[in-house]
């Protein structure tokens, strides 16, 4: 009896062990990287800035081919050109207003716009540019494709979540008055 009694504990203890560890050991990758990343050097942090970005399979100066460039700053030069030609495929619509729009898909990807409207509202200037597409309900347009991303909260439970500045917003998209300054988003949610 004795016995069977020290092996129940003996196992009761194993497991609290084990959760001990399993706990510790997954605070600590993700401490570490914090940690990392607050103390370490500028050098460091440009590094995984590279590393997050892309930028660690070609050193400057290098064609992809791997032939020496005579000039690095042309390589730095043709990069910015590709930079704003994205920019620029990302520019919609015409009119005197404009604003910087966001859609972050269920990945987390991001994708930028600049919008330039003359309509009144963020739903308006959205849908005239073909961004959105949702159904009038009771509380205005409820926005299920963004981007050509559809997320249907009845069929997926996930839907789009509009943003103002970073912050939910208080009232729906097609209520929402264009204000100077002022940046809009949609998230999957």
């Amino acid at each position: 009896m004795r016995k069977k009694c020290m092996r129940k504990q003996w196992s009761f203890f194993l497991c609290i062990v084990l959760i001990v560890a399993m706990a510790l050991s997954a605070a600590g990758c993700n401490g570490g990287k914090e940690n990392q990343s607050k103390t370490g050097s500028a050098a460091e942090q440009q590094t995984e800035s590279d590393a997050e970005n892309g930028n660690l399979d070609e050193p400057k100066g290098e064609d992809p081919d791997g032939a020496q460039n005579e000039n690095p700053d042309e390589a730095d030069s043709e990069a910015a050109d590709d930079d704003q030609t994205d920019t620029e495929g990302n520019v919609l619509g015409e009119g005197e207003t404009q604003f910087p729009f966001t859609v972050v898909d269920q990945e987390g990807e991001e994708t930028l716009f600049e919008i330039h409207t003359d309509k009144e509202t963020v739903g308006e200037a959205l849908q005239d540019v073909g961004l959105i597409e949702g159904e009038e309900g009771e509380y205005g347009l409820f926005v299920k494709t963004v981007n050509g991303i559809t997320a249907d909260y009845d069929k997926d439970g996930v839907y789009w979540a509009f943003y103002v500045n970073g912050e939910y917003a208080a009232e729906g998209v097609d209520s929402t008055k264009i204000a100077e300054g002022d940046a809009y988003a949609f998230k999957v949610e």
